[in-house]
């Protein structure tokens, strides 16, 4: 990790990593399913990309924001701090799909969460709502978190069809994307639902964008950055 947040190292920049946040402005963002970036609810602060708190509710007071460019096999790398009771999630092969969903645009999420605070880490199926989790899919385990208020390092590897979440460092979650094992958790799980397969089966779209959740809760974050394409 380089000594000044939101900046790459050397040896990263000749590997070819990008930064997807710059700590100054929302460049390379906009909202999902809009043209432009959200007008209020987000903001860039002490170097951090910030969604304030509001009602708690799913992507409906300032809404997610999305990249603007679209990715297939990546590692992606992000620090995320919580707020008391926090609940937020960082999608990824993310797809806008028609119509418009409700909620939050659909994709697979690495689930950002308070899990002593928040109810949603005792819903789903044993732990799977809980932070570092493919949500409502895959409980993260051997995790290790940092208290609420302090950093947390996330990681999203995709090689193949083959995914890995990692959190502060240890390799979480792990799966075959589109593989018959996944499927099964699908069909277990909220994302059986039509409305999540409309357009192809859930989870299984070729590329797509990284998603940032407004869930109604203040969540913090920075040092995103993504290697591939």
């Amino acid at each position: 990790m380089p000594e000044q947040a939101n900046t790459l190292t050397k040896s990263e920049m000749r590997e070819g990593w990008k930064l997807l946040f710059d700590g100054k402005t929302t460049k390379g963002w906009r909202g999902a399913y809009k043209e432009t970036f959200p007008e209020q609810g987000w903001k860039v602060e002490d170097g951090a990309l910030t969604i304030q708190k509001s009602d708690g509710s799913e992507s409906k007071s300032f809404g997610d924001i999305v990249t603007t460019d679209e990715y297939s096999q990546f590692d992606l790398r992000f620090e995320f701090k919580l707020s008391e009771g926090a609940n937020s999630g960082v999608k990824y092969f993310v797809a806008e799909t028609t119509p418009k969903p409700a909620g939050s645009a659909f994709g697979l999420e690495y689930q950002v969460l308070d899990d002593e605070r928040h109810p949603d880490a005792k819903m789903g199926r044993d732990g799977n709502r809980t932070v570092g989790s493919l949500y409502d899919l895959i409980t993260a385990q051997g995790k290790t978190v940092n208290p609420i208020g302090q950093w947390n390092a996330g990681r999203v590897l995709v090689r193949g069809n083959h995914v890995e979440h990692w959190l502060n460092g240890k390799r979480v979650v792990s799966y075959e994307r589109g593989s018959e094992a996944f499927r099964a958790l699908v069909a277990k799980s909220k994302y059986a639902a039509p409305a999540y397969n409309a357009n192809g089966r859930f989870g299984e779209a070729p590329k797509g964008h990284i998603l940032l959740q407004d869930h109604g809760e203040k969540v913090s974050f920075r040092n995103i950055k993504i290697l591939g394409k």
